[in-house]
């Protein structure tokens, strides 16, 4: 359950919580680029893509920093990808909205790391292509811990083993999800590379369906699964058309989609407990 707050204290709260968002994305840019370079998350400190100069303190504010030096570098002036204060806003919003929706509980930790890592995903994917292991199967073990203490939602564990104490319907619940989320589209992918020869869905996505399986079960992960592939098929049939490519010679980030539409899913509660 939500923890009901005061109404001012409430307001602070949402807006301490979208701060740390702010700070929390400028380190979601570093691990961005890092990630799918192989290179530490802590050393060196944050350095210019461009020309390798560590970037002064007083460069590095989120969202701040980015206007007062007009999306450039201060040494090189080369253009800082606008990537960057999208990243820091939108980490501040979706925490506050988090910050909200489930006050002060620890089901609003569970959604606020999960909607960090959905940013990461989605613009790994994006930019490079990638899905990185360290967050799909990382993020997989920590929704498993977390399923113990919180509530993977879903009716079918309960159907299935209806003695089964609570913690244990949580954990069958995120283990179903995982399997009949990723299961059949692996499957298809599969199917889909013996008979074009070539890989048509990246076993990536598989791995970021199972992450959807464990922290958003059955039910949820299907309304992410829908979400993501509507918008996929909307936004690139509009790219394909406008640059004239061939749709079959066209690979999109369907990763990217697909945490786009899960991330909307903590905020969609009436599909709580189907499946």
């Amino acid at each position: 359950m939500r923890e009901r707050l005061p109404p001012e204290f409430g307001f602070y709260y949402a807006i301490a919580v979208g701060v740390f968002g702010l700070v929390l994305g400028s380190f979601l840019n570093v691990s961005i680029y890092r990630i799918p370079r192989d290179l530490s998350l802590w050393t060196p400190r944050s350095f210019c893509p461009e020309c390798g100069k560590q970037i002064a303190w007083y460069d590095n504010v989120p969202l701040l920093s980015y206007f007062v030096l007009s999306g450039r570098c201060r040494n090189c002036e080369t253009t800082i990808r606008i990537r960057y204060p999208i990243v820091e806003l939108t980490t501040a919003i979706l925490f506050a909205a988090v910050a909200v929706r489930y006050g002060w509980t620890l089901v609003a930790l569970k959604w606020m790391m999960f909607e960090a890592m959905m940013v990461v995903l989605f613009w790994t994917d994006l930019e490079e292509q990638i899905l990185p292991d360290e967050l799909t199967l990382g993020g997989t073990a920590v929704g498993l811990i977390l399923a113990i203490f919180v509530r993977v939602p879903g009716t079918l564990g309960a159907i299935l083993v209806p003695g089964w104490p609570g913690v244990a319907r949580s954990l069958l619940n995120a283990a179903l999800g995982a399997v009949f989320l990723a299961g059949p589209i692996w499957l298809i992918g599969v199917g889909y590379a013996w008979l074009r020869k070539r890989e048509g869905l990246g076993f990536g996505d598989v791995k970021l369906l199972v992450l959807f399986g464990v922290f958003l079960g059955l039910g949820n992960g299907l309304f992410a699964l829908l979400l993501g592939t509507v918008a996929g098929s909307v936004v690139g049939s509009i790219y394909v058309i406008a640059t004239r490519k061939k749709f079959s010679e066209t690979a999109l980030p369907f990763g990217s989609f697909l945490c786009a539409g899960a991330a909307i899913v903590p905020f969609s509660g009436h599909l709580l407990d189907v499946l």
